[in-house]
């Protein structure tokens, strides 16, 4: 165990004082690694942002059922009687000071709302059909805009299940740029690694006649691979906090234009962790791939 301990340690030193011998190429590498990790990270931030803010959001079309002002106390209970039918999955009542005091609240409308004289808005009824289907919708909400006592009907919410049919194609999309930046890395720290095979190939021979194994000679380049690939992830971190940096003013601004308070959501510790896992480990299979090629292609040349 001392010994294998012994040729890890002298395995990683040998691959650190590589990358310190060329600075100029290591960063260079670093830099292509982290704009390429940064791409599919950054987009997986901005979606994990947005589904927080369409978690908030009603995804199950809604009905809004406004009545008539001049509604009789026999019509409201009657139209609260049909609501409590088998079709109707929810109703939930908003009265008109309720409704409101809610505008009030938003901002902009606080000083309008404040000059009013009288309420203008009607009492309503906020409903959760069982039906999903488009023409299901339409139907019940036509029929309860029939009802006495029914100024209007409105369907909404509908917008929100397009939004969350986005996030789920943005989500796939993700994975997919993920694994085709995945391949770029490999192949980056494959050819980083296989120039410094074939810069050392004199140096391999040697240690060939003394009785060196593949394992034994494959070992450093692993390390600086894997090095690589953890520098990558790194440079990648930066990239992306240098991004969320630049544009948290500006979508701050726009949140607030349209009353929202969203924002960016910074990675959490398990992100960061996946992350600089997974550039290490794609950072260590390049490498492996690399090497193992190319000592083959050496061993034949001989």
């Amino acid at each position: 165990m001392t010994g294998w301990l012994r040729h890890q340690k002298h395995a990683l030193t040998t691959a650190l004082k590589r990358l310190l011998a060329f600075p100029l190429a290591t960063i260079f590498t670093t830099l292509a690694m982290g704009v390429a990790i940064s791409l599919p990270s950054g987009l997986y931030l901005i979606l994990g942002s947005l589904n927080q803010l369409a978690g908030d959001l009603p995804t199950r079309p809604e009905i809004s059922l406004f009545l008539d002002a001049n509604a009789s106390a026999p019509q409201k209970q009657a139209i609260t009687a049909r609501l409590k039918q088998a079709d109707i999955a929810q109703a939930r009542y908003v009265s008109k000071e309720q409704a409101l005091s809610s505008l009030g609240q938003t901002q902009d409308l606080s000083d309008i709302t404040a000059g009013l004289t009288e309420n203008p808005l009607p009492d309503a009824w906020v409903i959760r059909p069982q039906a999903s289907s488009r023409d299901g919708l339409t139907r019940l909400a036509n029929d309860l805009g029939k009802l006495p006592g029914v100024a209007d009907t409105h369907l909404d919410s509908q917008w929100a299940a397009r939004l969350q049919a986005a996030l789920a194609i943005g989500t796939t999309s993700v994975w997919l740029l993920g694994s085709l930046f995945a391949f770029a890395l490999i192949a980056t720290s494959g050819t980083a690694i296989r120039a410094q095979v074939l810069a050392r190939r004199d140096e391999i021979h040697v240690s060939r006649l003394i009785g060196a194994t593949n394992r034994y000679i494959r070992r450093p380049f692993l390390y600086t691979g894997a090095l690589q690939g953890l520098l990558g992830g790194v440079a990648a971190g930066g990239v992306v906090a240098l991004a969320g940096w630049v544009l948290r003013a500006p979508i701050a601004h726009l949140a607030s234009l349209y009353g929202s308070t969203f924002h960016l959501h910074p990675p959490t510790t398990i992100d960061i962790a996946v992350v600089l896992g997974l550039a290490t480990l794609f950072g260590w299979l390049g490498a492996w791939l690399s090497v193992s090629r190319t000592l083959r292609q050496v061993d034949s040349s001989r």
